[in-house]
């Protein structure tokens, strides 16, 4: 009988999964849904095949800078039946510098977010940290747009199938004009999201969680509870501040978050084969 992993799954079962998973990432190609082969609803095995794959990629030398936060709106959180947010890991190389190219033969089906961005000062290990002791912790915060992507075709997901693909990362780009926490309102501040000059999403940061930095001390709090701090240096994306955009080809999305300023996320044409 094969070892037992999380959630009564079997750890080959679990492995196999990562591996799905991994190879889709690899191969730009989506793959069926995986919810049907684990339990309904098991999150913890779930973040289980996402550890293999976070595991499997710092062996192969990626460098882990972060965390993600996802299903910060509550209606999302309703449509896919859970009562709480998910996360998934940041690495360098998913890291865009503002205004650079984006080609779209690196994604399989990208969607944008317009998010806030806490970079950390100090670590935040500490079980049940208060929202002080994460205040104190932030360095500063950047307007950053996230590149969600799916290794599931159609992103016919549920819960389980994002959490293990890593809560469906893609790319992610900061602004480059680092603004103290005391200096923005990071609950009233509105973004407003243009695609080549025509607006697409508009929001405030009240859609997350109802204040960003109550997306972040729920995520610390995750971190501390896995082994798996926040530490100096780490960049948090903390969830979308408006709807979802679909990239539809070359174009430019640009954000603009009233106190922090702007980010743009630059995509190109596909590499042909």
């Amino acid at each position: 009988m094969g070892q037992i992993g999380q959630g009564g799954v079997a750890a080959e079962a679990i492995a196999g999964l990562a591996q799905r998973l991994r190879s889709a990432h690899e191969s730009r190609v989506a793959i069926d849904p995986i919810r049907d082969q684990l339990p309904a609803g098991d999150l913890d095995a779930a973040y289980a095949v996402q550890q293999a794959n976070t595991d499997h990629w710092i062996k192969q030398g990626r460098r882990l800078v972060g965390r993600k936060i996802g299903l910060t709106s509550k209606a999302v959180q309703a449509q896919l039946g859970v009562d709480q947010p998910d996360y998934g890991m940041l690495f360098a190389d998913m890291s865009v510098c503002d205004g650079e190219e984006v080609p779209l033969s690196t994604l399989i089906q990208p969607k944008v977010e317009a998010e806030i961005a806490f970079v950390m000062e100090r670590d935040l290990a500490q079980p049940m940290a208060t929202m002080a002791e994460l205040i104190s912790a932030v360095a500063y915060a950047v307007p950053a747009i996230e590149i969600v992507d799916s290794r599931i075709a159609n992103w016919k997901i549920s819960i389980v199938d994002t959490i293990a693909d890593n809560a469906s990362s893609g790319l992610f780009v900061l602004g480059n004009r680092p603004v103290k926490l005391g200096d923005f309102d990071a609950r009233l501040c509105g973004m407003v999201m243009e695609r080549n000059g025509d607006q697409v999403s508009i929001g405030a940061g009240a859609a997350c969680l109802g204040h960003p930095l109550n997306a972040a001390l729920w995520l610390a709090r995750k971190m501390a509870e896995r082994g798996n701090p926040l530490r100096a240096g780490d960049v948090v994306l903390s969830g979308a501040l408006g709807p979802m955009v679909a990239v539809q080809g070359e174009e430019i999305l640009e954000a603009r978050i009233a106190g922090l300023g702007s980010v743009r996320a630059v995509f190109g044409a596909k590499e042909q084969a």
